[in-house]
């Protein structure tokens, strides 16, 4: 759209938000059908408590065409353990679903539009789940998963050339009774590149810092993926 073009009209409360909600999911980066897979070295590091010295381990990784991840050289588990959920987790989010296979039993209908963007109530199969939306960009997630509640909010993007990438988001999970906090929320900075200069888009890096929760002190890790290249 030209700069002086008209934005798009907000769609009114209550209408259907089912086209405008398709698009923003049609808009988010996922890998082509028939990704082999990367591989590469991972870094994590954590800076100590107080007085204590900064954590620091590495090893290497592989994600296969089923996107399954294995991580060795890391001999801590929980550190292990984490790396592995960090690509896992990344991975599941690239997989190329139809806007059918997910969203066929739900509908979509306008709510408020704020700064962050238009809501949309989700009814059906997923009903109490919300979303926000500006543009073609999806900025809100409220999920129930599993028994607890999750909210995401997406602060910036990354322009892939063929949808976006979240680049900072804030997450937190709640009580979906009463909306109680379960635990501190964590803030997310992702780099994406592109795998041999040229794509796929992977993750280079994550940082995620979380606040104090309770007896939890706050929290910062940095995950690292290096060396990246296609299996094969």
């Amino acid at each position: 759209a030209t700069p002086d073009a008209p934005a798009s009209p907000a769609l009114a409360p209550g209408s259907d938000a089912t086209a405008a909600f398709r698009a923003a999911y049609a808009n988010r980066y996922t890998w082509e059908p028939g990704f082999g897979g990367y591989r590469g070295r991972c870094v994590w590091e954590q800076p100590g408590e107080a007085g204590e010295a900064d954590r620091h381990a590495e090893g290497t990784f592989a994600v296969g065409a089923d996107l399954k991840a294995t991580v060795e050289g890391i001999a801590d588990e929980t550190i292990h353990k984490a790396v592995a959920s960090q690509l896992w987790e990344v991975a599941i989010h690239r997989v190329r679903r139809s806007f059918e296979q997910t969203h066929g039993e739900n509908t979509f209908t306008a709510g408020d539009t704020d700064s962050v963007g238009t809501e949309v109530i989700v009814g059906g199969k997923n009903a109490g789940d919300r979303y926000r939306i500006k543009g073609d960009v999806v900025t809100m997630v409220h999920r129930h998963i599993h028994g607890t509640v999750v909210t995401i909010f997406t602060e910036s993007t990354t322009d892939t050339g063929s949808g976006y990438l979240s680049h900072s988001y804030t997450s937190q999970y709640a009580d979906p009774a009463t909306g109680a906090a379960r635990g501190g929320k964590s803030t997310f900075t992702d780099t994406f590149v592109p795998l041999a200069g040229e794509g796929p888009w992977v993750l280079s890096e994550r940082v995620v810092e979380t606040e104090a929760f309770g007896d939890t002190p706050a929290g910062r890790q940095v995950f690292r993926f290096v060396d990246l290249q296609p299996n094969g």
